[in-house]
């Protein structure tokens, strides 16, 4: 069973996504931040990671960024949350770390499913 990580400090969209994604078959692990993500991600590498941009103790960016400097989690498939009017530069994120893409929210959970199911599958 694959495993996915979602980390946000927003409990209604961490819950939404992760009743989609649990509902697909995934194994779900949530985190309300950065830091929490970073301590589980070095203890169990997950499939896919699915972070907010904005959150306390660290945000997503710093997340990928530490992750990406790291071989052992290098190649793990990121995609980034962010809030309304928070713009980023994909370009530069899918260049500069990797990042598969970036949703804002409000999202739709179907629209998360449909792009892990795409990346897991061409990760096969």
């Amino acid at each position: 069973m694959k495993h996915i990580l979602l980390c946000d400090d927003d409990v209604t969209i961490l819950r939404a996504a992760e009743i989609k994604l649990t509902r697909a078959g995934y194994r779900v692990t949530t985190y309300p931040d950065g830091q929490a993500a970073l301590e589980a991600i070095q203890r169990e590498l997950p499939d896919m990671i699915i972070s907010d941009c904005q959150m306390p103790r660290m945000g997503g960016l710093e997340l990928v960024r530490k992750l990406r400097e790291d071989e052992r989690t290098r190649d793990v498939p990121f995609l980034l949350l962010t809030g309304k009017g928070f713009e980023l530069p994909i370009e530069d994120l899918r260049r500069d770390y990797g990042v598969l893409g970036v949703i804002g929210k409000p999202f739709s959970p179907r629209e998360v499913l449909q792009i892990v199911e795409t990346t897991l599958a061409a990760s096969v």
